[in-house]
Protein backbone atom coordinates (compact mmCIF):
# COMPACT_ATOMS: atom_id res chain seq x y z
CA UNK A 1 0.00 0.00 0.00
CA UNK A 2 2.81 2.62 0.67
CA UNK A 3 4.45 1.33 -2.77
CA UNK A 4 1.86 2.48 -4.30
CA UNK A 5 0.69 5.48 -2.98
CA UNK A 6 4.75 6.97 -3.38
CA UNK A 7 4.24 5.91 -7.02
CA UNK A 8 1.23 7.72 -7.16
CA UNK A 9 2.78 10.72 -5.36
CA UNK A 10 5.45 10.51 -8.21
CA UNK A 11 3.31 10.37 -11.19
CA UNK A 12 1.38 13.75 -9.70
CA UNK A 13 4.81 15.23 -9.78
CA UNK A 14 5.83 14.15 -13.19
CA UNK A 15 2.38 15.48 -14.72
CA UNK A 16 2.75 18.72 -13.11
CA UNK A 17 6.59 19.59 -14.38
CA UNK A 18 5.37 18.10 -18.16
CA UNK A 19 2.23 19.56 -18.42
CA UNK A 20 0.92 21.07 -21.69
CA UNK A 21 2.27 24.54 -22.44
CA UNK A 22 -1.35 25.52 -23.16
CA UNK A 23 -2.43 24.65 -19.74
CA UNK A 24 0.33 27.08 -18.37
CA UNK A 25 1.10 24.50 -15.56
CA UNK A 26 -0.41 22.30 -13.28
CA UNK A 27 -3.70 23.43 -11.67
CA UNK A 28 -2.68 21.42 -8.42
CA UNK A 29 -4.68 23.89 -6.22
CA UNK A 30 -7.06 26.01 -7.80
CA UNK A 31 -7.63 29.37 -6.23
CA UNK A 32 -10.63 30.38 -4.00
CA UNK A 33 -13.72 31.54 -6.16
CA UNK A 34 -14.55 34.87 -7.14
CA UNK A 35 -12.39 37.67 -8.51
CA UNK A 36 -8.75 37.98 -7.26
CA UNK A 37 -7.23 41.59 -7.23
CA UNK A 38 -4.19 41.54 -9.82
CA UNK A 39 -0.78 42.18 -8.35
CA UNK A 40 1.35 42.92 -11.73
CA UNK A 41 1.31 41.99 -15.05
CA UNK A 42 4.20 40.32 -16.18
CA UNK A 43 6.49 42.23 -18.72
CA UNK A 44 9.76 41.29 -20.51
CA UNK A 45 12.94 44.05 -18.91
CA UNK A 46 16.33 44.53 -19.41
CA UNK A 47 18.44 42.94 -16.77
CA UNK A 48 22.34 42.08 -16.03
CA UNK A 49 23.22 39.03 -17.49
CA UNK A 50 25.36 37.95 -14.25
CA UNK A 51 28.40 35.61 -14.33
CA UNK A 52 30.11 34.11 -11.63
CA UNK A 53 33.80 34.10 -11.70
CA UNK A 54 36.53 33.39 -8.73
CA UNK A 55 38.24 36.00 -7.32
CA UNK A 56 41.19 36.66 -4.91
CA UNK A 57 41.59 38.90 -1.69
CA UNK A 58 44.96 40.39 -1.79
CA UNK A 59 46.35 43.71 -0.43
CA UNK A 60 46.60 47.13 -2.38
CA UNK A 61 49.96 46.99 -1.30
CA UNK A 62 53.06 44.58 0.53
CA UNK A 63 55.64 46.37 1.99
CA UNK A 64 58.58 45.04 3.86
CA UNK A 65 59.98 46.06 7.58
CA UNK A 66 63.66 46.16 7.28
CA UNK A 67 66.80 46.27 9.26
CA UNK A 68 68.50 49.64 9.82
CA UNK A 69 71.64 48.32 11.31
CA UNK A 70 73.68 44.56 10.94
CA UNK A 71 73.40 42.60 13.88
CA UNK A 72 72.10 39.45 15.87
CA UNK A 73 68.21 39.30 15.81
CA UNK A 74 67.24 39.94 19.77
CA UNK A 75 63.95 39.92 19.85
CA UNK A 76 60.70 38.87 17.84
CA UNK A 77 57.73 40.63 18.97
CA UNK A 78 55.43 39.66 15.90
CA UNK A 79 54.02 36.41 14.19
CA UNK A 80 51.89 35.67 11.27
CA UNK A 81 48.67 36.75 10.82
CA UNK A 82 49.31 39.40 13.70
CA UNK A 83 47.54 42.96 12.85
CA UNK A 84 49.90 46.10 13.48
CA UNK A 85 49.83 49.91 13.04
CA UNK A 86 52.74 52.35 11.91
CA UNK A 87 55.48 52.65 13.77
CA UNK A 88 55.00 49.68 16.20
CA UNK A 89 58.13 47.84 17.14
CA UNK A 90 58.60 44.85 15.19
CA UNK A 91 62.24 43.06 16.92
CA UNK A 92 64.75 44.45 17.82
CA UNK A 93 68.51 43.67 16.21
CA UNK A 94 71.41 43.81 18.22
CA UNK A 95 75.13 44.88 17.24
CA UNK A 96 77.33 43.52 20.21
CA UNK A 97 80.08 45.76 19.26
CA UNK A 98 77.81 48.81 20.25
CA UNK A 99 77.87 48.29 23.65
CA UNK A 100 82.01 48.19 23.10
CA UNK A 101 81.61 51.29 21.27
CA UNK A 102 79.73 52.98 24.02
CA UNK A 103 82.67 52.08 26.32
CA UNK A 104 85.38 53.13 24.37
CA UNK A 105 83.40 56.75 24.21
CA UNK A 106 82.54 56.80 27.69
CA UNK A 107 86.38 56.48 28.66
CA UNK A 108 86.94 58.82 25.90
CA UNK A 109 85.31 61.07 27.22
CA UNK A 110 85.81 61.20 30.79
CA UNK A 111 89.45 61.44 29.58
CA UNK A 112 88.82 64.59 27.76
CA UNK A 113 87.04 66.21 30.59
CA UNK A 114 90.24 66.01 32.30
CA UNK A 115 91.53 67.97 30.33
CA UNK A 116 89.04 70.10 30.21
CA UNK A 117 88.90 70.64 33.73
CA UNK A 118 93.56 70.76 33.66
CA UNK A 119 93.24 73.44 30.64
CA UNK A 120 90.88 75.60 32.45
CA UNK A 121 92.85 75.77 36.10
CA UNK A 122 96.05 76.47 33.70
CA UNK A 123 94.53 78.93 32.03
CA UNK A 124 92.22 80.68 35.29
CA UNK A 125 96.35 80.60 36.95
CA UNK A 126 97.74 82.27 33.96
CA UNK A 127 94.84 84.63 33.84
CA UNK A 128 96.24 86.00 37.73
CA UNK A 129 99.85 85.79 36.98
CA UNK A 130 98.74 88.31 33.94
CA UNK A 131 97.07 90.67 36.45
CA UNK A 132 99.87 90.67 38.74
CA UNK A 133 102.28 90.81 35.88
CA UNK A 134 104.33 88.17 36.23
CA UNK A 135 103.26 85.98 33.28
CA UNK A 136 103.38 87.07 29.59
CA UNK A 137 100.41 87.74 27.18
CA UNK A 138 101.55 84.51 24.94
CA UNK A 139 101.41 82.50 27.75
CA UNK A 140 97.65 83.56 28.14
CA UNK A 141 96.74 82.94 24.86
CA UNK A 142 98.17 79.60 24.85
CA UNK A 143 96.40 78.56 27.62
CA UNK A 144 93.16 79.46 26.27
CA UNK A 145 94.02 78.49 22.77
CA UNK A 146 94.25 74.62 24.92
CA UNK A 147 91.43 74.82 26.82
CA UNK A 148 89.64 75.79 23.46
CA UNK A 149 91.15 72.93 21.96
CA UNK A 150 89.83 70.60 24.69
CA UNK A 151 86.58 72.03 25.02
CA UNK A 152 85.78 70.83 21.65
CA UNK A 153 87.50 67.66 21.58
CA UNK A 154 84.92 67.04 24.06
CA UNK A 155 81.99 68.15 21.89
CA UNK A 156 83.44 65.77 19.05
CA UNK A 157 83.49 63.15 21.83
CA UNK A 158 80.27 64.03 23.03
CA UNK A 159 78.36 63.78 19.53
CA UNK A 160 80.27 60.54 18.29
CA UNK A 161 78.43 58.92 21.65
CA UNK A 162 74.86 60.38 20.19
CA UNK A 163 75.74 59.06 16.94
CA UNK A 164 76.59 55.22 19.00
CA UNK A 165 73.19 55.62 20.78
CA UNK A 166 71.30 56.78 17.60
CA UNK A 167 72.69 53.40 15.90
CA UNK A 168 71.77 51.56 19.03
CA UNK A 169 68.02 52.96 18.54
CA UNK A 170 68.10 51.71 14.98
CA UNK A 171 68.18 48.37 15.93
CA UNK A 172 64.36 48.56 16.90
CA UNK A 173 62.55 47.32 13.05
CA UNK A 174 59.40 49.46 13.07
CA UNK A 175 56.42 48.61 11.08
CA UNK A 176 56.30 50.74 8.21
CA UNK A 177 52.57 50.90 7.97
CA UNK A 178 49.39 49.92 9.42
CA UNK A 179 48.36 45.99 8.30
CA UNK A 180 48.70 42.30 8.77
CA UNK A 181 51.74 40.58 8.86
CA UNK A 182 51.54 37.99 5.77
CA UNK A 183 55.52 36.55 6.69
CA UNK A 184 58.46 36.42 8.88
CA UNK A 185 61.26 35.23 7.43
CA UNK A 186 63.66 35.33 10.39
CA UNK A 187 63.82 33.84 14.02
CA UNK A 188 65.83 35.04 17.43
CA UNK A 189 69.20 34.75 17.24
CA UNK A 190 69.72 35.41 13.42
CA UNK A 191 72.04 37.04 11.71
CA UNK A 192 71.00 40.04 9.59
CA UNK A 193 72.64 42.77 7.58
CA UNK A 194 71.17 46.01 7.31
CA UNK A 195 68.18 46.53 4.32
CA UNK A 196 66.85 43.16 5.58
CA UNK A 197 63.04 42.27 5.84
CA UNK A 198 62.06 40.45 9.25
CA UNK A 199 58.42 40.78 8.20
CA UNK A 200 56.44 41.28 5.15
CA UNK A 201 53.33 43.26 6.10
CA UNK A 202 50.32 43.63 3.99
CA UNK A 203 49.49 46.89 3.82
CA UNK A 204 46.26 49.48 3.79
CA UNK A 205 42.39 47.96 2.94
CA UNK A 206 42.31 44.39 0.64
CA UNK A 207 40.72 44.16 -2.30
CA UNK A 208 39.75 41.31 -4.68
CA UNK A 209 41.37 40.99 -7.56
CA UNK A 210 39.54 39.51 -10.85
CA UNK A 211 40.19 36.74 -13.04
CA UNK A 212 37.50 37.29 -16.26
CA UNK A 213 37.29 34.96 -19.26
CA UNK A 214 37.77 37.38 -22.17
CA UNK A 215 34.46 36.73 -23.34
CA UNK A 216 32.62 38.09 -20.24
CA UNK A 217 34.65 41.33 -19.73
CA UNK A 218 33.87 42.83 -23.13
CA UNK A 219 31.47 44.92 -21.03
CA UNK A 220 33.00 45.04 -17.81
CA UNK A 221 34.46 48.69 -16.59
CA UNK A 222 35.55 50.59 -13.63
CA UNK A 223 32.77 51.62 -11.07
CA UNK A 224 30.67 48.62 -12.48
CA UNK A 225 28.60 46.84 -9.72
CA UNK A 226 29.64 43.47 -8.45
CA UNK A 227 28.36 40.66 -5.81
CA UNK A 228 30.24 38.26 -3.60
CA UNK A 229 29.23 35.16 -2.49
CA UNK A 230 29.40 33.93 1.07
CA UNK A 231 33.03 32.70 2.46
CA UNK A 232 34.01 29.00 1.56
CA UNK A 233 32.90 29.16 -1.87
CA UNK A 234 29.37 27.21 -1.87
CA UNK A 235 28.12 24.76 -4.27
CA UNK A 236 25.00 27.06 -4.19
CA UNK A 237 23.75 30.15 -2.81
CA UNK A 238 23.44 33.57 -4.74
CA UNK A 239 25.23 36.80 -4.00
CA UNK A 240 25.77 38.99 -0.90
CA UNK A 241 27.90 41.75 -0.72
CA UNK A 242 27.75 44.07 -2.97
CA UNK A 243 31.23 45.66 -4.36
CA UNK A 244 32.84 47.85 -6.89
CA UNK A 245 35.11 47.37 -10.35
CA UNK A 246 37.88 49.85 -9.23
CA UNK A 247 40.54 49.09 -11.43
CA UNK A 248 40.53 47.23 -15.00
CA UNK A 249 43.85 46.14 -16.42
CA UNK A 250 44.25 46.83 -20.12
CA UNK A 251 46.40 43.77 -20.85
CA UNK A 252 45.02 39.81 -21.70
CA UNK A 253 46.85 37.35 -19.88
CA UNK A 254 45.82 33.70 -20.87
CA UNK A 255 42.93 34.50 -21.90
CA UNK A 256 42.11 36.48 -19.07
CA UNK A 257 41.32 39.78 -17.91
CA UNK A 258 42.45 41.00 -14.94
CA UNK A 259 40.36 43.43 -12.79
CA UNK A 260 40.58 45.26 -8.59
CA UNK A 261 37.40 45.13 -7.24
CA UNK A 262 36.67 47.32 -3.85
CA UNK A 263 34.35 45.77 -0.89
CA UNK A 264 34.02 46.42 2.78
CA UNK A 265 33.98 44.15 5.08
CA UNK A 266 37.47 42.27 3.39
CA UNK A 267 39.68 42.99 6.57
CA UNK A 268 38.78 39.10 8.17
CA UNK A 269 39.44 37.40 5.06
CA UNK A 270 43.09 35.66 4.47
CA UNK A 271 45.36 37.14 1.76
CA UNK A 272 45.21 35.00 -1.39
CA UNK A 273 41.82 33.37 -0.19
CA UNK A 274 39.35 33.13 -3.12
CA UNK A 275 35.79 33.73 -2.91
CA UNK A 276 32.89 33.59 -5.90
CA UNK A 277 31.59 37.07 -7.53
CA UNK A 278 28.71 37.86 -9.80
CA UNK A 279 29.76 40.51 -12.47
CA UNK A 280 27.78 41.81 -15.29
CA UNK A 281 28.53 40.29 -18.86
CA UNK A 282 26.05 42.64 -20.54
CA UNK A 283 22.17 42.94 -20.72
CA UNK A 284 19.20 40.63 -21.70
CA UNK A 285 15.85 40.52 -21.79
CA UNK A 286 13.54 38.61 -19.02
CA UNK A 287 11.09 38.58 -16.57
CA UNK A 288 11.63 39.16 -13.08
CA UNK A 289 8.62 39.11 -10.67
CA UNK A 290 8.74 39.89 -6.45
CA UNK A 291 10.17 36.89 -4.38
CA UNK A 292 6.80 37.68 -2.47
CA UNK A 293 4.62 36.52 -5.89
CA UNK A 294 6.65 32.98 -5.84
CA UNK A 295 5.75 30.30 -3.62
CA UNK A 296 6.72 26.81 -3.00
CA UNK A 297 5.00 23.70 -2.79
CA UNK A 298 5.86 19.87 -2.60
CA UNK A 299 9.22 21.41 -3.32
CA UNK A 300 8.26 23.12 -6.42
CA UNK A 301 8.13 26.58 -7.57
CA UNK A 302 4.71 28.41 -8.32
CA UNK A 303 3.14 31.77 -9.37
CA UNK A 304 -0.64 32.40 -9.01
CA UNK A 305 -1.91 34.30 -12.22
CA UNK A 306 -5.57 34.75 -14.05
CA UNK A 307 -6.77 32.29 -16.46
CA UNK A 308 -8.31 32.89 -19.70
CA UNK A 309 -11.34 32.30 -17.80
CA UNK A 310 -10.70 34.60 -14.58
CA UNK A 311 -9.81 32.00 -12.28
CA UNK A 312 -6.56 32.11 -10.87
CA UNK A 313 -4.35 29.06 -11.02
CA UNK A 314 -1.48 27.80 -9.66
CA UNK A 315 1.24 27.22 -12.42
CA UNK A 316 4.44 25.84 -11.75
CA UNK A 317 7.74 28.00 -12.46
CA UNK A 318 11.39 27.89 -13.29
CA UNK A 319 13.17 30.41 -10.98
CA UNK A 320 16.74 32.01 -12.30
CA UNK A 321 19.12 34.88 -10.21
CA UNK A 322 18.09 37.36 -8.17
CA UNK A 323 17.76 41.08 -9.44
CA UNK A 324 17.49 43.64 -7.58
CA UNK A 325 14.20 45.98 -8.23
CA UNK A 326 12.76 49.58 -7.80
CA UNK A 327 11.65 48.44 -4.08
CA UNK A 328 12.86 44.96 -3.13
CA UNK A 329 14.44 41.81 -5.10
CA UNK A 330 12.96 40.48 -7.81
CA UNK A 331 13.80 36.59 -8.92
CA UNK A 332 14.08 36.03 -12.35
CA UNK A 333 11.33 33.56 -13.95
CA UNK A 334 13.23 31.67 -16.64
CA UNK A 335 9.83 29.36 -17.69
CA UNK A 336 6.14 29.03 -16.52
CA UNK A 337 5.41 33.05 -17.26
CA UNK A 338 5.02 34.61 -20.45
CA UNK A 339 4.62 38.70 -20.90
CA UNK A 340 1.58 40.33 -20.40
CA UNK A 341 0.64 37.35 -17.62
CA UNK A 342 -1.44 38.60 -14.86
CA UNK A 343 -0.05 37.83 -11.36
CA UNK A 344 -2.18 37.84 -8.40
CA UNK A 345 -0.48 37.63 -4.70
CA UNK A 346 -0.94 33.76 -3.73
Amino acid sequence: MANFKLAALICVSIVALHAAPGARGAETAAAPEGAAQVALVAELREIDDLKSVLATVRSKKVVEARVRTPGTVATLAVNEGDLVTAGKVLGTVVDPKIALRLKASDAQIVAIQSRVATAKAELDRTAELLRRGVAPQARLDQATTAFDVATNDLKSARSERDVILKEAEEGEVLAPADGRILRVPVTEGSVVMAGESIATIAANAYLLRLEVPERHARHMRAGDALQVGPRGLPASGGPGAEGRIALVYPEIQSGRVIADADVAGLGDYYVGERTLVWISAGKRSAIALPAGLTFKRFGLDYVRMLGEDGRPIDVVVQLGQTVPGAANTDVEILSGVKAGDRIVQP
